[in-house]
Formats: structure tokens, C-alpha cells, sequence
């Protein structure tokens, strides 16, 4: 098995992603971490966008002054994301690069933020493709990494009554090609940052409520309500190992 490639499935996936509340909680936690536990709002910072797809990040980013790189194994995928940037409204800073993560050229340098969200469950070899990644960050730099959590999975199935499931090993009997391959505990996570000598500075878990609404839930409320009440409990000690995803920022020593 190698690792995922999305240009098959990509009008699916930039639909399924980014067009749903989903995409909506995920881009307001992504973004409200970045702004709070990255110098994104007071440096120009070099960034790279590991496994970027589109870029819905980076065009944001770039978008604030920030000079990215983006890379992605899928080429459909950067065709896109080239077309956004030729359409924006300003002109963006932005470099595609149109390869696997385990292939970034050591050429590229170093960078202040690097950006790994909703990839790890993708690979292969998430440790030593994120080893590799990790490489590229200099002194005192930032990776922000989400990942598909392992604990909510098996709670979110438990909830369901999807019992089966948990006594399988978390293994479907019916593949869906837009379900991770894998999932990580958070305490796993950690010890990979404290391999790295990466200083965690947050945690956030991404989806914490959405996923657990009873039916009928959301005819209480708007988009905006719920995306601001995910923001408010998405890093409560109780509720970030109840995140769909989780997002840890980490500051290399």
C-alpha cells in the first residue's frame, strides 16, 4: 500500500473538505491556533505547506505578506490551488511544488512555520516521512501539525452503538476512500515532538461538538454559533481528545 493520492477524487475532496461546516470548524481552529501561538500576525514568516493540497491555507497566509511554499504529491490538486492564485485579487506568494513529502529537495532551506494538516493519517510512514519534514525547520521555528485522532474514532463509533466496528480494530468491513487510513492517539503524538525536540505550545482538538450532535441539533443554531462555540471548547483539557482531528503546534528548541 503507498501513500494516498487525491487527484482522482479531487473535486470530491475540496467539496467534502472545505465546502461543509466541517471545513468551516477546521479552517476557524487551524487559523485561530496559527494566530495565537505563531508570530503570523507580527513577522513575515517563511512558511511550507506540506501535503497542502489546494492551499486553502496557504492563499491565506500569503494573503497576509507570508512567503509560501506549497507542496503536494497530487497534480491535480496544484492545478487548482495555481488557479486560485492566478485569480486572486492580489498577487500571492506562493511556490507549488510538485512533489511527495518524503521527496522535498534539501535545496529548499529552512523555514519559520511549517504547516502538516490532515496528511499523517495518509502515509505509509508517518514518523519517518514527518522525521524527514522536520528537518526543514530552523531554530526556534513552528510546525503545526493535525492529525486524525484515534480516541475520538473509537468514541464517535461508540456513541453510534457501532459496536463491531471497536471489536474489529477499528477496521471497516466497507472501505471509504475518504476515511484515513490511520489514526493516532495524542499521547503518541507527544512523544514524536519529544523525539524531535519540539516544545509543544498548544493543543486543539478540531470538531469537538459537531460530530456528536443529536439529530434535529441544528435547526437550534447558525454556522457562525457553532463554529463559535468550537473555538471556545476546543482546547478545554475535557474536550480536545473528543476532536475528529487534532491540532498541536510545536516550537523546535
Amino acid at each position: 500500500m503507498t501513500d494516498q493520492n487525491f487527484d482522482q477524487l479531487s473535486h470530491k475532496f475540496n467539496r467534502n473538505i472545505y465546502g461543509t461546516i466541517k471545513g468551516k470548524i477546521r479552517a476557524a481552529v487551524l487559523m485561530n491556533d496559527l494566530r495565537q501561538y505563531t508570530p503570523i500576525t507580527t513577522q513575515r514568516l517563511r512558511i511550507l505547506d506540506a501535503g497542502g493540497g489546494f492551499g486553502f491555507i496557504s492563499q491565506q497566509l500569503a494573503a497576509q505578506g507570508h512567503e509560501v511554499v506549497l507542496c503536494d504529491v497530487s497534480k491535480t490538486l496544484l492545478d487548482q490551488a495555481q488557479h486560485a492564485i492566478d485569480h486572486h485579487p492580489s498577487p500571492l506568494p506562493i511556490q507549488l511544488l510538485h512533489c511527495a513529502i518524503q521527496d522535498l529537495p534539501k535545496a529548499l532551506g529552512q523555514f519559520d512555520l511549517i504547516l502538516c494538516h490532515a496528511v499523517l493519517e495518509w502515509l505509509e510512514d508517518g514518523f519517518d516521512t514527518l522525521t524527514h519534514l522536520k528537518s526543514f525547520l530552523r531554530q526556534n521555528g513552528r510546525l503545526s501539525l493535525m492529525f486524525y485522532n484515534q480516541e475520538a474514532q473509537r468514541f464517535h463509533a461508540l456513541v453510534c452503538g457501532n459496536f463491531s466496528y471497536i471489536r474489529n480494530g477499528l477496521k471497516a468491513k466497507k472501505t471509504v476512500r475518504l476515511t484515513p487510513s490511520h489514526s493516532y492517539l495524542l499521547k503518541e503524538i507527544q512523544q514524536w515532538f519529544q523525539h524531535w525536540q519540539l516544545n509543544v505550545l498548544h493543543t486543539s482538538g478540531v470538531r469537538v461538538i459537531n460530530d456528536y450532535l443529536k439529530a434535529g441539533a441544528r435547526e437550534q443554531f447558525d454556522d457562525n454559533q457553532l463554529i463559535e462555540m468550537e473555538l471556545k471548547y476546543a482546547d478545554h483539557p475535557a474536550y480536545i481528545e473528543l476532536g475528529r482531528y487534532i491540532h498541536i503546534i510545536g516550537q523546535y528548541k
